[in-house]
């Protein structure tokens, strides 16, 4: 095994899984993911960091979907632990595995920075969602700061490739918007004590236009 193949399946995603965990994020978690209601679906599932924080009173069943398998392992643990009847799956945004209108909810944290086309996973988001369906959203992503984001453009290139393929420059409330979803914030802010070119945070429910 190369160093980059070790790092890719050991390294990177207990480090990934240590960044999104720590307190301020956990707080903003705490404003998004209770909101789910219904059946669920969550994008990018893998490490389980969100499964505490769901009502349990609310949500009648989870699946899920992630691409990296050392994450699906943490996360079918957790769900086994909680004695959920969870369908946890390995694959990609933007083919997701599930049929038209199978979801009142979907929930993504941190998540749309790594995809390859968001636009494809948005779209296939809509696609899985019942008519009036929400999507519940907590991303990082172009800071809109102009210095700020000049940082992140010169930066991007040498972070994607140590944080799992995450982009630093891409918007978050417009890329909803353009993808068919009315928007409607909960919170805009800098995440304290993080660097800024890491830490503009996007919060907020999401649903299908016209819907």
């Amino acid at each position: 095994m190369g160093v980059r193949s070790f790092y890719d399946r050991h390294v990177m995603p207990r480090m990934i899984t240590l960044a999104c965990g720590q307190r301020g994020i956990e707080k903003r978690r705490m404003q998004v993911v209770p909101l789910a209601e219904g059946r669920v679906f969550e994008l990018g599932c893998g490490g389980g960091l969100n499964q505490a924080l769901y009502n349990t009173q609310r949500v009648t069943g989870f699946a899920g979907i992630d691409p990296n398998k050392k994450l699906l392992d943490a996360a079918r643990k957790r769900a086994s632990d909680r004695g959920w009847d969870a369908d946890i799956r390995e694959g990609v945004g933007e083919d997701i595995p599930f049929s038209d209108g199978s979801f009142d909810t979907a929930v993504c944290t941190y998540t749309l920075c790594t995809v390859e086309e968001p636009a494809q996973v948005l779209s296939e988001m809509r696609r899985i969602l019942k008519p009036g369906g929400r999507l519940l959203f907590l991303e990082h992503g172009r800071a809109p700061d102009a210095k700020v984001a000049e940082w992140q453009e010169r930066i991007e290139p040498f972070w994607k490739p140590m944080a799992g393929g995450c982009h630093l420059t891409r918007t978050v409330g417009s890329t909803l918007r353009g993808a068919g979803f009315d928007v409607a914030p909960l919170g805009q802010a800098y995440l304290p004590r993080t660097p800024k070119v890491m830490g503009w945070m996007e919060w907020g429910v999401a649903t299908r236009a016209g819907v």
